[in-house]
């Protein structure tokens, strides 16, 4: 259920008021008592999603799990093996630092 802003434009009075969206709008102002409430048009709310989290992959069919399984465990299974040659650059201002001690 949104919640609505209302202003009166008879006072001025400004408020706020929870309500089913098929509601219809309050016309009475509640501080001055007269016909005179329209309700305003706001930017709306966020919507809100309470839980461990949603994930667009959480409605997959099982053999698109299934695909992303050994896609993620082939890229896995090659950056471990490239992983084991690694190539140290030295650069020339620590063998000139050396050279001068």
């Amino acid at each position: 259920m949104p919640t609505y802003d209302y202003e009166c434009s008879e006072c001025g009075h400004r408020f706020e008021k929870f309500q089913g969206m098929t509601a219809k709008p309050i016309k009475k102002c509640p501080k001055c008592g007269k016909m005179k409430l329209r309700r305003l048009i706001g930017i709306g709310a966020g919507v809100i999603f309470k839980g461990s989290g949603f994930y667009q992959t959480d409605y997959r069919s099982s053999g698109y799990r299934e695909a992303a399984r050994k896609d993620t465990s082939s890229s896995s299974a090659s950056a471990s093996s490239a992983g084991g040659s690694k190539t140290t650059v030295n650069s020339d201002k620590t063998d000139k630092k050396a050279s001068k001690k």
